[in-house]
């Protein structure tokens, strides 16, 4: 049984008397018991044992009153599956061991069946909903939107953050961009089936890296491979799609074509901007930047104050989250602070 909450309202566009909060990477290295269970495992293990996703996945909601949870696994796990060797480095982030570099590279890769491919984080689900439904709280599932899986399975760096290896592709070998993104579209839009079948009570799409991309290049080679997403996705569920495209204003007029339910919002631009941008479509979720979490309690409860009055002035609801997710060595005060300040604002305030 999914959960019905103030989240999954604000997502389906029904505005209740404050936003709803949680956090991007909210189970993470800031909280302490979760870097106990890293001292014993690998981040892969973690993703890989049901009972420790679970485990890990409710330590943040022990802490702090918040209106949603998100499953602890990672946009990348799921390319294990397809024949992308994957390892995450301590202090270095995700290592591909086989990156694409050519024609065959893609068609090697094979679209596996998400019960046997991510079968640990779909019993990882069910398992914490089973927490938390007596609690009212939903849970969120995710996975990666194909181009920004693409990057990474190019080994693109992020350090230039211009996506020469992607571009490349796209521009050199059109049909193998084709055949590399038809394949991501299967196994993203199977795997976020199967999360919901699971019992999440919705889902999000992250696109990292999709702020490289001109409008030209989004509307040919990106938007369309999405809506196949969202479009199979919608045929199996009725849970939201909140769709996070960082970095992506300047593809506001056509991210707006997208039949999602929400946008998640980074912090560069303010609520009501973003909301003209996406022609008052879409609840918008965001958009504190984590580094402010790092800033004295006052500036923390003040620049969450500010981002909450900016949330009412936009058309659709607010929920109120981070412009990306937290960061190690967060301190947890200030995680707290945010949260309080949010629980006891009230939208009547603002009229």
């Amino acid at each position: 049984m999914r959960a019905h909450s103030l989240l999954i309202s604000s997502l389906r566009g029904i505005r209740g008397e404050r936003p709803p909060v949680w956090f991007m990477r909210q189970a993470g290295r800031y909280l302490p018991e979760y870097r106990a269970v890293r001292e014993k495992h690998s981040m892969l293990d973690v993703i890989r044992t049901p009972e420790l996703a679970a485990q890990v996945t409710l330590q943040p909601l022990d802490r702090f009153e918040l209106d949603g949870a998100i499953i602890f696994a990672d946009i990348l796990n799921p390319l294990i599956g397809m024949g992308i060797e994957l390892d995450f480095v301590e202090g270095e982030g995700p290592r591909i061991g086989n990156p694409i570099q050519q024609r065959d590279d893609i068609s090697r890769l094979v679209v596996p069946d998400p019960y046997e491919n991510t079968g640990y984080t779909l019993e990882a689900i069910k398992s914490v909903v089973s927490a938390l439904t007596p609690r009212g709280i939903p849970l969120l599932g995710f996975a990666g939107a194909p181009f920004t899986l693409a990057w990474y399975a190019l080994a693109e760096s992020g350090k230039s953050a211009q996506g020469k290896r992607i571009k490349e592709l796209i521009y050199n070998d059109p049909q193998g961009w084709r055949e590399l993104m038809e394949k991501l579209v299967e196994m993203v839009s199977t795997y976020l089936i199967a999360q919901a079948e699971a019992g999440v009570s919705a889902l999000q799409l992250f696109d990292s890296w999709v702020g490289v991309c001109s409008p030209q290049m989004y509307r040919t080679e990106v938007l369309p491979y999405l809506e196949q997403v969202v479009t199979q996705v919608r045929a199996s569920t009725s849970v939201p799609i909140v769709y996070f495209p960082l970095g992506g204003l300047g593809l506001a007029d056509l991210v707006s074509e997208l039949p999602v339910d929400a946008v998640s919002v980074d912090w560069r631009v303010s609520l009501p901007t973003v909301d003209a941008a996406y022609h008052h479509r879409f609840p918008l979720q965001g958009n504190l930047d984590p580094v402010i979490l790092f800033a004295p309690l006052d500036t923390v409860r003040r620049e969450t104050a500010r981002i909450l009055h900016e949330g009412a002035q936009i058309t659709k609801p607010h929920i109120m989250n981070l412009g990306h997710g937290i960061l190690p060595h967060t301190p947890i005060s200030a995680v707290a602070e945010v949260v309080k300040t949010v629980r006891a604002f009230r939208y009547r305030e603002e009229s």
